[in-house]
């Protein structure tokens, strides 16, 4: 069995850190934990601070730092992370967020953080042109639609432009992420963690950029 490894996938959305993510878990054999996943889960599982997560949510606000942190120092701390490690994805979002990240990872620390790179008008376009199955969530593109008009090949559902993938919509994202994720770069380049990996060709020659550049640092 392949070894394990602690990772964190940074990138802006639509640059595909969420499928690469997925594939490095898979070949690492450890959890593939995602923001939405980490919420989820304490929800269902009715976690102190899966609670506190549901009450805001249920109120329509945002949850905060203090509570995802939580959620997260819950999550890393189940009995799957403790051994061969996890894949994290969308968490860290800000600076705070990976000092606090840090802190709780204080005793297994983090081994590497990669930053898949798509110019942000590639991640636009890519955005812009994606349309996504109503009921399964199967994801198309304007470049490779269903093969009946837009009708899901899976299950038959109508497949249409999400709300928050539209030019404007995009166009905030970036914003925000340049703002508040981007700094992320530096700070883990700082302490040596950062590995930077060229996000265009096809998700295979992605992947295995990725892998050699881990591997690499093993």
């Amino acid at each position: 069995m392949t070894e394990g490894v602690r990772l964190v996938m940074l990138g802006r959305q639509g640059a595909g850190k969420g499928t690469q993510a997925i594939r490095l878990a898979q070949h690492y054999v450890v959890p593939h934990i995602s923001t939405g996943d980490m919420l989820r889960a304490a929800v269902a599982a009715g976690t102190e601070f899966g609670l506190k997560a549901k009450e805001v949510m249920d109120a329509g606000g945002l949850v905060s730092d203090d509570i995802m942190v939580g959620v997260v120092d819950e999550r890393l701390h189940q009995s799957d992370t403790t051994g061969r490690g996890y894949i994290l994805d969308g968490f860290p979002r800000t600076v705070a967020q990976a000092e606090s990240l840090a802190a709780i990872t204080a005793d297994r620390p983090l081994e590497v953080v990669v930053n898949l790179e798509v110019p942000e008008d590639v991640v636009a376009e890519r955005i812009t042109k994606r349309r996504v199955c109503r009921t399964c969530g199967h994801i198309y593109s304007v470049d490779a639609p269903p093969k009946h008009g837009w009708i899901c090949d899976v299950d038959g559902g109508e497949v249409v432009q999400r709300a928050d993938d539209t030019a404007e919509a995009v166009r905030k994202r970036l914003d925000l992420y340049a703002a508040e994720t981007l700094p992320l770069v530096p700070f883990y380049a700082e302490r040596g963690l950062l590995v930077e990996i060229d996000g265009l060709g096809s998700t295979d020659e992605v992947f295995e950029r990725i892998f050699a550049a881990i591997d690499a640092r093993r």
